[in-house]
């Protein structure tokens, strides 16, 4: 039986990490990401082969033909594919410049459509599903964090389109779409605003890595195409 493949983006952040770990259980994953003493710690894991990239060099600026990431373009089967790689940091309107926009949608938007596109072909060979990690500020948005609301409303509509358009190939897609959760992103966006940060108040990284896992594992016939994932309790309820 041939091995099952899997691509994780973004492996080495806070959800990454316990994607990877979980998906290495069936899979060989391939963890990418740029910070070398993660990956490293990623390696030491049964079937985990590091990966270091920086996607919008690599991939979307045309990087170095020889690179880790060409060879993983040149696979000929691909069973699952995870774009968990994102940043976000607080803008307004006012506040937010061109090249606010541009990094953003550059990682959160661009990366992902155009590692989707390089991979169909792998993907379409293994039948395979792409998972696009979301948000809860992919279906509403905050006068204060515009730029992040508006580049996961995007990813929406590619993991949307993506899904229709691939559908008679065999490829399956899913958005999983998080709520606040214990990560370094989280903790970053409430230092910006001096807020008191709570892990427990959180979603555990570990329980995303589990939505992904019942749609990797879901059946022939059917695919999950939106996961919702939220805390106990809601934070503005607390």
């Amino acid at each position: 039986m041939t091995e099952a493949i899997a691509i994780v983006t973004g492996a080495t952040g806070g959800m990454g990490r316990e994607i990877v770990a979980d998906l290495a259980r069936t899979h060989h994953v391939y963890a990418l990401g740029r910070d070398d003493v993660a990956l490293a710690e990623l390696g030491a894991l049964a079937n985990v082969t590091p990966v270091s990239t920086d996607l919008v060099v690599d991939l979307l600026e045309a990087g170095p033909a020889g690179s880790c990431l060409q060879t993983l373009l040149d696979m000929q089967r691909v069973d699952v594919l995870v774009h968990a790689a994102a940043i976000a940091t607080k803008f307004s309107v006012e506040s937010a410049g061109v090249a606010d926009w541009r990094g953003a949608m550059d990682i959160n938007v661009h990366v992902p459509a155009e590692l989707t596109r390089r991979l169909l072909p792998a993907l379409r060979a293994a039948r395979g599903v792409a998972v696009f990690i979301n948000s809860g500020a992919g279906r509403g948005s905050y006068g204060d964090n515009i730029v992040y609301a508006a580049t996961k409303h995007a990813l929406y509509a590619l993991a949307d389109g993506l899904r229709k358009a691939e559908s008679t190939a065999g490829v399956r897609v899913s958005t999983v779409a998080p709520g606040p959760t214990d990560t370094p992103m989280l903790r970053g966006l409430f230092a910006q605003d001096d807020k008191e940060y709570v892990a427990e108040h959180v979603i555990s990284p570990l329980e995303v890595a589990r939505a992904i896992r019942l749609v990797v594992d879901a059946g022939e016939s059917t695919q999950i195409t939106d996961v919702s994932v939220r805390p106990r309790i809601e934070l503005s309820d607390r």
